[in-house]
């Protein structure tokens, strides 16, 4: 008799290891896709930010300062694009007090990603990042 529960009790569990992974999948997927997110989250940030100082130091090399907005604004560009970044939008404002030796220059760099194509159901989601970077102007550089 006590053999017969025993049958009885194994067999009611048949299966059930295959519901519970059912069951369990769409949260894996779902902390995957997570994971996935922040660290694209992580590396944009670290691309903004690098951009944001190549960009800084490429305006205060410039003579001019319309000089210095036109290469800010181009090496920004071509900074994101050379890493890769998937910028929807990119700005660059630059905050200067004219280029003379022993002053700075600062650049503010906002980039807007787009997340949405981690689900690949055409949900929109963005992120804005935002970076800033100083870049001093040599003191012995002749003025212009």
């Amino acid at each position: 008799m006590n053999a017969r529960r025993r049958t009885a009790s194994t067999s009611a569990d048949h299966g059930s290891a295959a519901v519970e992974l059912v069951l369990i999948t769409p949260l894996l997927v779902l902390v995957l896709m997570t994971v996935v997110a922040l660290g694209r989250l992580a590396d944009a940030r670290l691309i903004v930010a690098d951009a944001a100082h190549q960009t800084a130091r490429a305006a205060s090399l410039a003579r001019t300062e319309t000089g210095a907005r036109a290469t800010a604004r181009d090496t920004a560009h071509a900074a994101l694009h050379q890493a890769g970044a998937a910028c929807s939008r990119s700005q660059v404002v630059l905050t200067m007090r004219g280029l003379r030796p022993g002053s700075a220059v600062t650049a503010h760099l906002t980039c807007t990603v787009a997340l949405g194509d981690l689900t690949h159901t055409g949900l929109p989601g963005r992120v804005t990042l935002t970076s800033t970077a100083v870049s001093p102007i040599d003191v012995h550089r002749s003025t212009p």
